[in-house]
């Protein structure tokens, strides 16, 4: 009878210490699951030739993402923008231009017009996408997990104009998000770059 209740003791024990570890399991995978957040690398868009850019070929790089226009009052950040590139491409910077018409209309042209303009007044040679929407219900899917704490797991933000820069560190991660009127090359962003 001793051996019974033991034997039944042991089963119990057993059985109580295994559902206690699927219950930590299940519970550690929820949370996993609620807390994960995305990267950029996911994504994969249109430069503006029609040819596709994958985010993934930016692994290991600092990125900044900037929404640009060709007639508004910050377009002369374009000649920042490309100084900065120029100076930090080989440190492992890549800036990417989103072309947007979100903001009175100061980006009508076509995806030729925008990228003829830009190499002309600018010299632009940092890469260049095809003209999204950055804000709205046709916002890009990117805008979404760069605008969305949800999604980029850091802050929630709103496109304020033309020429925000997002900033995403080597891991594809969200780090900073600076406003439009911070010119490309603020100490916040010169610092960023340095860390």
């Amino acid at each position: 009878m001793k051996k019974v209740i033991l034997a039944f003791s042991l089963v119990v024990f057993i059985s109580c210490q295994n559902q206690a570890q699927n219950k930590t399991t299940t519970t550690s995978k929820i949370e996993k699951n609620t807390m994960t957040t995305e990267n950029v690398y996911q994504f994969k868009v249109t430069d503006l030739e029609e040819n596709e850019f994958d985010f993934a070929s930016l692994r290991g790089k600092k990125v900044m993402i900037v929404n640009t226009a060709s007639k508004c009052g910050l377009t002369p950040q374009y000649k920042d923008l490309q100084v900065l590139y120029e100076e930090y491409k080989d440190k492992g910077l890549v800036i990417i231009g989103f072309p947007a018409n979100d903001f009175m209309s100061q980006e009508p042209g076509t995806n030729e017009e925008i990228g003829a303009f830009c190499e002309k007044n600018y010299g632009v040679t940092f890469p260049m996408m095809s003209k999204i929407a950055v804000k709205g219900n046709e916002m890009a899917p990117i805008y979404q997990f760069l605008t969305q704490k949800a999604k980029n797991g850091l802050q929630d933000s709103e496109v304020e104009w033309n020429f925000q820069k997002y900033l995403l560190n080597e891991k594809g991660e969200l780090e900073k998000v600076i406003s439009p009127r911070t010119k490309p090359n603020d100490k916040e962003i010169l610092d960023w770059l340095a860390s």
